[in-house]
């Protein structure tokens, strides 16, 4: 499994997954199989010589397209022909102020979605990744190349791995910024009108709102005129009983943001219309054209290679923007297999919203599922700038609810496997009880381990009594393996950490564990064999 970790791009990660009771591993080309004499990690001399110093030379994006023969398709058509714009998206980006002077217009904005820049380099005992709010474009370029390099180090390392990427390195994170603010303001523009019909407590794909009345409503409100309206709602939007979900509606952003004139919606407070989206500069086009093309590269590289492509959650004001992209990628890839994996975190509290939403458009519109099940790494530092910059914490109240999600969210994606949709989960935990309660639902479901449907994921070194067994037993089972310099490593070493607490407070019964094992090969007279 390869993944990224903080803040370089010449630090990367890979590993293989565990090798099944009686096979007979591959040698690998990156890393010595957990299973050989020695027992050690090895990186190739060129990888040494070059990724882990950095990669340098890139020209910058205007120059062309110069990254080892991939060239971008145009399949990725999301937002790509714009002129419509964003609101406040301008003043953030580009040659605009300076990362220490207030942004233009950010009183407008909404809380979550300002850029805080006490946040961005982690300072203070904030740990973890780290956002650069001031990365250009060439800078994202060379940690696209690196993970392409990931890409060829997974695919030598096994016939069915992993390469995790951040979008956070792929795109600058103020764009991501404010690319959520609009996701999250045209969602809660439906859910108000869905209010205003009755549907307030309702589930969310079961918030259905009559095409004639949501034309009236948005033509009463001065949006556009009701013949510019009744052409938005096409056949691919509306139901067959004349509705319109929220999956529809958020497919009408993608129509919309195709028309020359500016959105508009109302304002929340005085109820008139107002931009969506401001003016959408040539720069901003250009910058999403980009990460979108960065992401074409990648999806193309990985899918060539028989590497799956894993998009890695991040905090909750970047992520609505990165699991639009990471499933607008899916809808073009995962056509005939999941080559792309989304991240789903359970520690927040629309994680199933998100799971459920996700997976019924994958099934309406026929391509494979694929996610992340992970708890989330970023708790401490999101309640904390909920706090100071006062907006809804968006995270679960306790971790005994985080673990209800976690369950939850599992467990509808394996009854939707059960029922052969097209579906794939890695379920990426450290917790034990997590693991009994998959095994339990898998084999109550009738879902085989070599159905390759449930794979399992944790970090190496943490949880071998888990991870050990579960390979032994025949299920695909892969560890992360951070791998770089220490000082780019040790951020993400550290928010593994803290988010594995509970875990950690547990370690005295791993450490008897392996006691007992050392124990068992001293006595057998092989201590280097398991």
């Amino acid at each position: 499994l390869s993944c990224t970790v903080p803040r370089s791009q010449a630090a990367f990660t890979a590993s293989r997954p565990l090798a099944r009771a009686g096979s007979s591993p591959k040698p690998p080309v990156t890393f010595h199989d957990s299973g050989s004499s020695s027992g050690q990690l090895r990186s190739p001399d060129r990888w040494a010589a070059g990724t882990v110093t950095g990669v340098g030379g890139v020209p910058h994006p205007q120059q062309g397209w110069p990254f080892r023969g991939h060239r971008p398709s145009q399949s990725l058509s999301l937002f790509t022909h714009t002129r419509s714009s964003w609101g406040g998206c301008r003043s953030l980006m580009g040659h605009g102020p300076s990362p220490s002077s207030p942004t233009p217009g950010a009183e407008k904005r909404e809380k979550q979605y300002r850029v805080h820049l006490g946040f961005g380099d982690h300072h203070g005992g904030i740990t973890g990744a780290h956002s650069y709010f001031y990365a250009d474009e060439a800078k994202c370029d060379r940690h696209m190349e690196t993970f392409l390099r990931c890409i060829d180090a997974s695919r030598g390392c096994s016939e069915d791995g992993f390469c995790a990427i951040k979008l956070t390195a792929l795109a600058r994170p103020q764009f991501l910024v404010c690319f959520s603010e609009v996701l999250v303001k045209w969602r809660r523009f439906f859910h108000r009108m869905a209010a205003e019909e009755g549907l307030a407590g309702w589930a969310v794909l079961d918030k259905k709102l009559q095409v004639e009345k949501l034309q009236e409503a948005l033509a009463n409100l001065g949006i556009a005129s009701k013949a510019e309206i009744q052409q938005w709602f096409t056949g691919e939007n509306v139901g067959t009983n004349g509705t319109v979900d929220l999956l529809g509606w958020n497919r009408l952003l993608d129509s919309r943001t195709k028309l020359s004139r500016p959105l508009l919606i109302p304002n929340r407070k005085t109820g008139q219309p107002e931009p969506l989206l401001s003016r959408f500069g040539e720069e901003e086009e250009q910058q999403l054209k980009r990460v979108l093309q960065r992401m074409d590269v990648l999806a193309r590289s990985a899918m060539e290679k028989g590497v799956r492509l894993m998009v890695d959650a991040e905090q909750s004001y970047f992520q609505p923007a990165i699991s639009r992209l990471a499933v607008e990628t899916q809808r073009h890839f995962n056509r005939s297999q999941p080559v792309i994996y989304n991240t789903h975190q359970c520690y927040l509290r629309e994680a199933y919203n998100n799971v459920t939403g996700d997976m019924e458009l994958s099934h309406r519109e026929g391509w494979h599922f694929g996610t992340k099940l992970v708890r989330g790494a970023y708790m401490e530092q999101e309640k904390e700038r909920a706090a100071q910059m006062g907006y809804e914490d968006p995270i679960n109240p306790t971790y005994e609810k985080t673990n209800e999600m976690y369950h939850r969210c599992l467990d509808y994606v394996l009854e939707k496997i059960k029922q052969r949709w097209k579906a794939s989960v890695m379920v990426a935990t450290h917790n034990e009880d997590t693991v009994k309660f998959t095994l339990h639902r898998m084999k109550e479901l009738g879902i085989h381990p070599s159905d390759k449907k449930v794979c399992f994921g944790q970090l190496l070194g943490m949880c071998d009594q888990i991870t050990f067994p579960l390979g032994q037993a025949g299920f695909p089972v892969y560890k992360y393996v951070p791998f770089g310099p220490v000082k780019e490593v040790l951020p993400y070493l550290s928010r593994r950490a803290q988010e594995n607490r509970g875990i950690m407070q547990r370690a005295n019964r791993e450490r008897d564990l392996l006691w007992k094992e050392v124990k068992r090969r001293l006595l057998s007279g092989n201590p280097f064999s398991p």
